[in-house]
C-alpha cells in the first residue's frame, strides 16, 4: 500500500482533462457565426505566407468597425486576395469584400430560423463534450478500480469523481445555456 494515491491526484487528473474539454468547446463555440463580427470566427483560418501556412491575425491587423462588420488590414497588401481566397474556401457564411488595401467581412444579420438552427449546432458540440467528460470518469474510474485501497476508499474515490463531473456537466449546461440565450434574445 505504498504507492496508494490520495484523491487529489484523481480529482487534479479529471480537472486537467476536463480543462481540455472546455477548451475545446469555447474554439467549438467560437467558429460559429453567431450574427455579429467577432475576429474569433477567423481563429482557425491560414494563410500561405512566403511558403509557411500562418495564421491571419499573425499577417494582419483585424478590427471591428461595426457589430456586422470585420476589417482585415494585411500588413503586406499582396496578402489582400489570399486572405479573402482563404475565407471564402472556409465557407464562414459572411460576405468577403476585397478592398484596395484590406478585406472587409459583412456579417448578415440572422433570422429566427437561422439562430434556431446554430442552437442545434450549439447542443450538437455540448453533447460532444459531456462524452468526453464522461470518458473522463471511465478513464479515472478504471485506473481506481486498480488501485491498492480498500473497498471502502474505492467507493469514496468513485463517489468523489462521480459529483466532481456532475459538476463539471452543470457547468457545461450552463455555458451552453448562456451561448443559446445570446443567441435567441436578440
Amino acid at each position: 500500500m505504498e504507492n496508494k494515491k490520495e484523491i487529489s491526484f484523481f480529482t487534479n487528473l479529471v480537472d486537467t482533462k476536463a480543462q481540455e474539454v472546455f477548451s475545446h468547446l469555447e474554439k467549438s463555440f467560437s467558429k460559429i457565426n453567431i450574427g455579429r463580427a467577432n475576429p474569433q470566427i477567423l481563429a482557425a483560418i491560414k494563410v500561405d505566407y512566403y511558403g509557411t501556412l500562418t495564421p491571419i491575425n499573425e499577417v494582419a491587423t483585424i478590427t471591428v468597425p461595426s457589430a456586422l462588420q470585420l476589417l482585415i488590414r494585411p500588413y503586406e497588401t499582396n496578402l489582400v486576395k489570399e486572405i479573402a481566397s482563404a475565407i471564402v474556401a472556409h465557407k464562414l457564411e459572411v460576405q468577403v469584400q476585397k478592398e484596395a488595401n484590406q478585406v472587409r467581412l459583412i456579417f448578415p444579420e440572422l433570422t429566427t430560423d437561422k439562430r434556431k438552427e446554430l442552437v442545434k449546432s450549439l447542443k450538437k458540440y455540448e453533447e460532444e463534450a459531456k462524452v468526453k467528460v464522461r470518458l473522463i470518469r471511465q478513464d479515472v474510474n478504471k485506473i481506481i478500480k486498480n488501485e491498492e485501497l480498500s473497498e471502502d476508499e474505492k467507493k469514496d474515490y468513485l463517489d468523489k469523481i462521480q459529483k466532481q463531473v456532475d459538476k463539471i456537466i452543470e457547468k457545461i449546461e450552463k455555458i451552453l445555456s448562456e451561448k443559446s440565450a445570446s443567441l435567441l434574445n436578440f
